[in-house]
């Protein structure tokens, strides 16, 4: 087979998707990265995601008088797509690219703009999300860690957990209870934490593969000052809901597994003709998915939280990327068979990391809950 499973009509943006495909055969071919699955979130690689910011290739849909370059998110959805079908390393910067930045535009203080901005663009800040907690998971709202009024800002207490990359980051975005009322997505404030703040700890969480992005951060008194609350104080749930939007709504919620199935896809037509009707399913599925995507970031641009579209997004996507794995167990005999070992695309470590696919970002309970509420036209 020798099909581009990317090669689906749209608008193309070509001069950005030949930057960044110069710039990841460069270092490929200068051995710097190989292609990796889950490479937004296991990648990490803080020169990489230099070399994009010196490109302007990090904060793009972002103001120019904040130093974005004031383009579309459709624009940046161009761009994302070449790094994660390339499987290059970028998640140094992805969680601050993707809704930090975003969010902080959108809501924060012209003081927190100037000081937290600048950092996100070049690089120089990583950004992990402070969301789940022991007890809430999917179910957000129900989270414990507090955050008390004290002179001069708030002090934080609790814990958080499944916290991917936080022992490389330099701040988190944290979600704490600041009112305890009778409705639980009431009092709930959004802020922006140094992660060298005295009283936090991170506790690394080992996955199956062995791996370390996972881990545990505790907040015991934790000091923030009062410019570092991002938007208003107690009406933090609706701004969560629309940062979730620029989460769930991006590609990768289903080119997670793309390296693996560019290799299948890749391979001599002999090599895999028994899979060869599920790779053909798969590529018209992708299609499918890539206009989906293509209609949340439509959406972002009118200025929309298109919460129920993301949502079937990640729904759909995930569903897709195990899928891939499966064709590729077919193909490849587990990665054992015909061909030997999948080289380079990490069958072994994206099969053992796949049952987190359908719960980061939400759990598929919840978005079916929230596709369900979408109105029948």
């Amino acid at each position: 087979m020798t099909t581009n499973a990317m090669a689906v009509p749209g608008q193309s943006y070509e001069s950005l998707r030949d930057e960044v495909r110069g710039l990841v055969q460069s270092w490929r071919q200068a051995g710097r990265y190989s292609p990796s699955s889950d490479s937004w979130l296991r990648g990490f690689d803080p020169e990489f995601s230099r070399e994009l910011a010196a490109r302007g290739l990090i904060g793009i849909t972002w103001p120019t008088a904040v130093g974005g370059r004031g383009l579309s998110n459709v624009a940046r959805l161009a761009v994302t797509e070449e790094l994660l079908r390339a499987g290059a390393p970028v998640a140094a910067h992805w969680v601050g690219d993707r809704q930090i930045g975003p969010a902080i535009v959108r809501h924060g203080s012209e003081r927190l703009k100037a000081e937290i901005l600048p950092g996100i663009i070049s690089a120089d800040y990583v950004f992990c999300l402070g969301m789940s907690e022991p007890e809430a998971g999917s179910d957000l709202a129900s989270l414990q860690t507090t955050a008390s009024r004290v002179e001069g800002g708030w002090l934080v207490k609790g814990r958080k957990v499944w916290t991917s990359g936080a022992h490389h980051a330099t701040h988190i975005y944290l979600l704490a209870r600041t009112t305890r009322g009778e409705k639980k997505h009431v009092g709930l404030t959004e802020f922006i934490v140094d992660m060298d703040s005295p009283g936090i700890a991170v506790s690394p969480i080992v996955d199956l593969a062995g791996e370390h992005h996972f881990n545990e951060v505790s907040f015991d008194e934790v000091f923030v000052p009062e410019h570092r609350v991002l938007g208003e104080i107690d009406r933090g749930w609706a701004q969560v809901v629309e940062q979730l939007s620029f989460e769930r709504g991006g590609p990768e919620r289903f080119l997670t597994t793309y390296p693996i199935l560019a290799e299948i896809v890749e391979a001599p037509a002999e090599a895999v003709a028994d899979v060869a009707v599920d790779v053909g399913q798969l590529v018209a599925r992708l299609a499918t998915l890539r206009e989906l995507a293509w209609q949340v970031a439509r959406a972002l641009d009118a200025g929309d939280a298109p919460v129920q579209q993301a949502a079937t997004l990640k729904y759909l996507g995930n569903a897709f990327e195990h899928d891939v794995l499966e064709v590729a167990r077919k193909a490849f005999d587990g990665g054992h068979g015909r061909r030997g070992r999948l080289g380079g695309s990490g069958f072994r470590s994206a099969l053992l990391a796949s049952p987190g696919y359908s719960i980061r970002g939400g759990a598929a309970e919840v978005l079916l809950s929230l596709i369900a509420r979408q109105e029948i036209m």
